[in-house]
């Protein structure tokens, strides 16, 4: 039975463009069909009134109809907006972060809905709390969960063995962890200190609407977030765009807090 020619979609907007004259190419994340793009006709003219409803980082509840190469918007209607998250340059790029790595490992027409449900209530983290490190890494090793990709933190990759507080290493190539009695011949095989280990355990278990409360130095920070972007960008198999301006950011604040 073919598919119905119209249908309606809750969906993340993850990007847009200018497409044609006056229309607009919007990538959207749907809680129904995953990732789709689809044109909104029109929408770049002065008296358009779907542009404001397909804004990156804003869940929209839209009618779309079915077209040979592109779906078409019809109508939209705003959710949320995540009004915090957009009001704070930190917290906006992270949000385009978010967006990026969805566009990233979702996949046209197919639904995931944990990976829709984690990016809408990491959004909610991020506009809570702009300046916090903890919902961006979250979002990072979920992500890798909910794509069937998540490393192993508990037991050696290699032996199976349960790590102890030792010298373990890590590597993303290899699948997570491994003991010091093993040498796998992954090239990227790094250290990974007890302290990193055990934040990224309790993030693990935790849920984003309750992350744990907690002071990471920028030491830690920053081993934390090279383990996590660079086993998300191994499995990405590019760089992630926003990161190197996410990291701008976070030196020029070191840097004001510094002088200050």
């Amino acid at each position: 039975m073919p598919a119905p020619r119209t249908y309606r979609a809750e969906a993340l907007v993850l990007k847009n463009a200018p497409f044609g004259e006056a229309d607009l190419l919007v990538t959207l994340f749907t809680r129904e069909a995953g990732k789709v793009r689809a044109v909104a006709k029109g929408a770049r003219r002065a008296t358009a009134k779907l542009v404001g409803h397909l804004e990156p980082l804003t869940v929209t509840r839209l009618a779309l109809s079915r077209g040979r190469t592109l779906d078409v918007i019809n109508q939209a209607e705003t959710l949320e907006s995540f009004a915090l998250v957009k009001a704070n340059l930190t917290a906006v790029t992270k949000g385009l972060q978010v967006a990026e790595l969805v566009d990233g490992f979702g996949s046209e027409e197919s639904p995931n809905e944990p990976l829709y449900g984690l990016s809408l209530a990491t959004l909610a983290a991020i506009g809570r709390s702009p300046d916090a490190e903890l919902p961006l890494l979250y979002f990072h090793l979920h992500l890798l969960s909910v794509s069937g990709l998540m490393p192993e933190l508990q037991d050696c990759v290699e032996c199976r063995r349960e790590i102890e507080p030792e010298r373990h290493r890590y590597s993303a190539d290899g699948g997570g962890v491994f003991c010091p009695d093993c040498t796998p011949h992954q090239s990227g095989l790094r250290p990974l200190s007890v302290r990193a280990l055990k934040v990224l355990r309790l993030l693990a278990r935790s849920q984003p609407t309750a992350l744990p409360t907690l002071h990471l130095d920028a030491s830690l920070t920053q081993e934390l977030r090279t383990t996590l972007t660079g086993t998300v960008q191994y499995w990405l198999d590019k760089e992630i765009r926003t990161n190197s301006f996410l990291n701008h950011l976070a030196r020029t604040e070191r840097t004001g807090t510094a002088r200050g």
